[in-house]
């Protein structure tokens, strides 16, 4: 959203401590991460680089004359926020390019328990809606809620409401947009945004950006997962925009753009005005055309209540997160070369003599278990040679498939199990919830005596997920004929 633009507010270079601790001033901060647990940080490439993961957070809350002003009905002043707009920005490790994930408002899911920093607790949820993590304590718990749904740990967050969007693209000034026929969101239903473009490419800032931003129903088939699509188009034009503009140049434009982002956000407590110049300085290093938008892949939801709404697309939205996990450039330009499995010098016990627990893990994905699972792989792996491998009744539910070991001198051992049953040999993690080889067979392996072989290895982004690059000029959003004009 708009909040990417502050990560592009590179001129404040040399302008000294005192107007970074005055930016500082600006800024409102929180907690990054109310939630119970989280996603493991990213190990170090050869080069002691990290990812850099910021999810950017889009707020519609009423909570103010401006913000009443510019959207919503009266009987939403005042209620509880909702996270409308959710992206996660991914920054290579080597800077070489970045990734940007969305996650529709309309899906889904479970959010985990959250505790605000007065100390209320929310409890974790049943199946609801993406956006309603806001409510539950702040963006520390939409931080939360990503990081268990996708495993990958977020270093920042920047959160922005109505107000500010306007007052950054006001700062920005115009991005072109294109629409394939005239376009008006007609708000008489309710509904619509109110954006009014001729057919063609128009460029908006301002109450006239906000309204594309939102713009739903009039973008064809007027769903939520179509309006990322159309936040995608703003972004990418908005980054090359600025690129080729004055404005980072300018430094009287520059000090405008950097005051209405410090104004405009909420951020974690680990960003500061200095800190956001730092990570601008890291954008700046990954080219336009290496930078990827995409839309978490989905479909129509099968849970009850929710039928218009929509889930995680099995497989592909795993895909795709493994690759930001991993990471896995989402423009198919990373190394072709498969890294080595790396071995365990431990060696492996005579399988008779290998003590093995199998568990059912298979709710992981937030569905029920499958029956039977962790017998039919304990008969598996007997069935090969390990006589001592026995089914556990306990669930334990997670997504992908692990041979658990608790100390280095059953590593081997472990390696030798995630081998007999076909899993790659990095599913073999030492931890200390176990006390002997464990394997907890994931929602990723719910049938058969075949582990499924994953495709997240392959370099290639999931059709699903509709990426759109950052270089790309011909996006255009199609109108639905209703909402012509």
């Amino acid at each position: 959203m708009a909040g990417a633009a502050a990560l592009l507010i590179i001129g404040t270079a040399g302008a000294g401590y005192l107007y970074y601790r005055h930016l500082n001033g600006n800024l409102q901060k929180s907690a990054l991460n109310l939630g119970d647990h989280q996603a493991p940080k990213p190990t170090a490439n050869a080069a002691g680089q990290t990812p850099l993961n910021i999810l950017l957070i889009g707020s519609d809350a009423r909570d103010t004359k401006e913000n009443q002003k510019l959207g919503g009905a009266k009987s939403t002043f005042g209620g509880t926020p909702l996270a409308d707009v959710q992206m996660l920005l991914h920054v290579s490790a080597d800077r070489s390019n970045m990734s940007v994930v969305s996650l529709p408002r309309d899906t889904v899911l479970k959010i985990p328990k959250c505790t605000d920093e007065k100390g209320k607790t929310y409890p974790a949820t049943g199946w609801t809606l993406a956006n309603e993590s806001l409510g539950r304590g702040g963006a520390g718990c939409t931080v939360a809620t990503w990081e268990s749904l996708t495993g990958i740990h977020i270093d920042h967050f920047m959160r922005i409401d109505f107000s500010g969007v306007v007052s950054m693209a006001d700062a920005i000034g115009g991005v072109p947009v294109c629409v394939d026929a005239n376009v008006y969101s007609h708000t008489h239903d309710g509904h619509g945004s109110g954006l009014k473009l001729k057919k063609g490419t128009t460029s908006v800032k301002g109450q006239q950006a906000l309204q594309w931003l939102r713009t739903r129903y009039g973008f064809w088939p007027d769903t939520d997962v179509v309006r990322t699509k159309a936040q995608h188009e703003y972004m990418n034009s908005m980054v090359r925009q600025l690129r080729k503009g004055t404005k980072l140049t300018d430094p009287g434009k520059l000090m405008d753009l950097a005051e209405a982002a410090t104004h405009a956000l909420k951020v974690d407590n680990g960003l500061s005005g200095k800190s956001l110049y730092d990570l601008a300085g890291e954008l700046k290093k990954v080219p336009t055309a290496r930078i990827t938008m995409t839309t978490m892949p989905n479909v129509n939801s099968v849970r009850p209540g929710f039928e218009e709404k929509v889930d995680p697309k099995a497989g592909d939205a795993d895909k795709l997160f493994a690759m930001i996990r991993d990471d896995t450039p989402l423009d198919g330009k990373g190394s072709k070369k498969k890294p080595a499995e790396k071995v365990s010098k431990d060696p492996a016990a005579p399988k008779g003599d290998i003590g093995i627990t199998v568990r059912n893990g298979t709710a992981g994905d937030g569905g029920l278990p499958s029956k039977g699972r962790a017998g039919e792989i304990a008969t598996l792996l007997t069935g090969q040679g390990f006589s001592r491998a026995v089914a556990d009744q306990t669930l334990d539910p997670q997504k992908n498939t692990e041979v658990l070991f608790p100390s280095a001198d059953l590593e081997g051992d472990a390696q030798a199990v995630a081998k007999a049953l076909g899993v790659p040999l990095k599913s073999a993690k030492k931890s200390t919830q176990v006390t002997g080889v464990t394997v907890v067979v994931g929602s990723d392996w719910r049938t058969g005596t075949v582990y499924p072989k994953s495709t997240a290895d392959d370099g290639k982004t999931p059709d699903s997920a509709n990426a759109l690059h950052g270089d790309d000029k011909s996006a255009c959003m199609h109108v639905d004929p209703a909402y012509t004009w």
